[in-house]
This record gives structure tokens, C-alpha cells and sequence, in this order.
């Protein structure tokens, strides 16, 4: 019944240097894609949770309007800010798995050869 687990005070691994990584353009490519994703979809998100308690705080009349039986508008915006946030989990995932992955595998693939910075492109 050995202790399989890596220690921490393993001494084999490569000294990796942060700044020149993220000074590499494909590291800048991989940040400029990430923000180019997460900025706007956040704002958009922020404006539509506003909106909505705006909405809530301001528009009485129109949140209690009766759509069927006792639900009403500000119930099923309220079920919309959920939805919207399973639905912009799964977009970002699916942007994730088809955009920055690959290009996060490139940059760790550079790491692990010691190609970084050296003007190495995949």
C-alpha cells in the first residue's frame, strides 16, 4: 500500500516563464478571443437583468399583467433570467470547446517543449 501521489517537492518539472507566455501573440490571440466572447455577452446579460429589475421596481402594471391563469409577465421574465443563464452557460461551453481550447492546448503544447516565445506557430 504505497503512496503512489506525485509530492510536491517534486524537482523534474520545468520552470515556466509566465510573463514571456503572455507576451507570445498566441497567447494574446487566446485572451483577445476569450474577451471578445465574454465582454459583450456579459453586458448584454447585466442590461437584461436591469431591465428586468427595473422592470419590477417601475413597471407594476405592466409585470402584473395576467398572461394565463394566475402567471403573470414578471413570472415568466423572472423564468427568462434563468433560462438565459443556462442558455449563455452552454453557448460559452460550446465556444470554449470549439475556440479557446484548442488554442490554450497550442500555447500548453509550446510550454511543455520549451518553445515559448521562440516564434514557434502551429
Amino acid at each position: 500500500m504505497g503512496n503512489d501521489a506525485l509530492s510536491g517537492t517534486t524537482t523534474d518539472d520545468p520552470v515556466v516563464d509566465y510573463p514571456a507566455v503572455q507576451a507570445t501573440p498566441e497567447f494574446q490571440r487566446l485572451r483577445r478571443s476569450h474577451r471578445s466572447f465574454v465582454f459583450p455577452v456579459l453586458a448584454a446579460c447585466l442590461v437584461w437583468y436591469l431591465a428586468y429589475v427595473l422592470l419590477a421596481s417601475y413597471a407594476h402594471d405592466f409585470m402584473s399583467i395576467k398572461v394565463w391563469g394566475s402567471v403573470n409577465v414578471a413570472m415568466l421574465l423572472g423564468l427568462a433570467q434563468v433560462v438565459t443563464t443556462f442558455a449563455v452557460t452552454m453557448w460559452y461551453v460550446h465556444f470554449a470547446n470549439k475556440t479557446l481550447d484548442p488554442q490554450a492546448a497550442a500555447i500548453r503544447d509550446e510550454i511543455e517543449q520549451g518553445t515559448v516565445g521562440q516564434g514557434v506557430t502551429r
